[in-house]
């Protein structure tokens, strides 16, 4: 507990906005370039498959049981915490599987990655979200690990439950998650705008 007391900030939390930080300046300057070369170029938009949106509800409903998650764990509800957790997990992998038939909608609709200056830059900004969701998910399979094989006994619970470093841990991924279900609706906005205007 000592050496907790020592950080104004603790580095991991300093670690995890730089990193958020990061992804937000190329998330950014992905979407001024779309911005660019449309009004350039005057290509027109391109128009989001409804599985964005749908995802959009997947997404939101990870963060909501991440929520729950934390609040399970500060209750010390170890049962519900791991079914919670085991939610967003498979919650996570129906978004991944519905943005690959996305994709292939988007194929379908003649519009391809190397074919369309706008549907190149929704590829690769859905596939860099694509990408960050799925560097997240061996950390939340962590969480899920630790709860069904270390939270068997009463004083390991215990343990677990009051180890500052085990919640701080799991702020970093709520926070992180979070972001990620932000940073899509921004995207699924951002995309919605420019084929409205």
């Amino acid at each position: 507990m000592s050496q907790e007391k020592k950080y104004l900030v603790h580095p991991e939390y300093i670690i995890i906005f730089l990193v958020l930080a990061g992804i937000t300046a190329l998330f950014l300057g992905f979407s001024v370039a779309y911005i660019y070369n449309r009004v350039q170029f005057g290509l027109p938009s391109v128009k989001l498959p409804n599985l964005f949106y749908f995802n959009t509800m997947i997404l939101l409903t990870t963060s909501y049981l991440l929520t729950l998650a934390k609040k399970a764990y500060l209750d010390d509800d170890t049962v519900k915490y791991e079914r919670v957790l085991w939610y967003t997990l498979v919650l996570t992998i129906l978004f991944l599987v519905l943005q690959i038939l996305a994709w292939m909608e988007l194929h379908s609709m003649n519009i391809q990655l190397s074919g369309s200056d706008m549907g190149s830059y929704l590829y690769v900004i859905s596939g860099m979200h694509f990408a960050h969701v799925i560097a997240g998910i061996p950390f939340l399979a962590y969480f899920i690990y630790v709860a069904h094989y270390r939270m068997k006994e009463p004083v390991s619970v215990l343990i677990y439950f009051t180890d500052p470093n085990k919640k701080r841990k799991l702020n970093l991924l709520t926070v992180y998650w979070h972001y990620l279900d932000f940073l899509w609706i921004c995207l699924v906005v951002f995309f919605l705008l420019n084929y409205l205007i």
